[in-house]
C-alpha cells in the first residue's frame, strides 16, 4: 500500500509560492523523479515551497526564483545549496561516507 503525500501550507498558495511550486515540480521531474517523495510544502520562515524526498535532498524554491537542491547536515544542521540534483547527490553521499 503506497503512503499518501503529505503537502504542508499549501492550501492557498500566493502567485509566488504556486510560481516556485510550478518549477519545483519541473526541476523534480527532469532531474530526480524517480526519487519517492516525502512531503511537499511551504515553509513560511524561509519562503521556500519544497519537495522533500525520501533520500534526504529537498528541491525548493524562494520567491519563484531559481531552484535549489538542499542537502541537509542532521548532525549540525548544516545546508548545503546546488544548483543540479547530482552536485547535491555527490554531497549526500559525501556526508553519509
Amino acid at each position: 500500500m503506497k503512503q499518501e503525500t503529505i503537502m504542508y501550507n499549501l492550501e492557498n498558495p500566493a502567485y509566488l509560492e504556486a510560481k516556485g511550486l510550478a518549477k519545483v515540480w519541473k526541476a523534480y521531474y527532469k532531474e530526480c523523479c524517480k526519487e519517492d517523495i516525502m512531503e511537499i510544502g511551504f515553509n513560511q520562515y524561509s519562503g521556500y515551497v519544497y519537495i522533500a524526498l525520501e533520500n534526504g535532498i529537498s528541491v525548493a524554491s524562494a520567491f519563484g526564483q531559481a531552484v535549489d537542491f538542499i542537502v541537509t547536515n542532521f548532525d549540525n544542521g548544516d545546508e548545503y545549496f546546488y544548483d543540479s540534483f547530482e552536485e547535491a547527490e555527490n554531497k549526500l553521499y559525501s556526508l553519509n561516507d
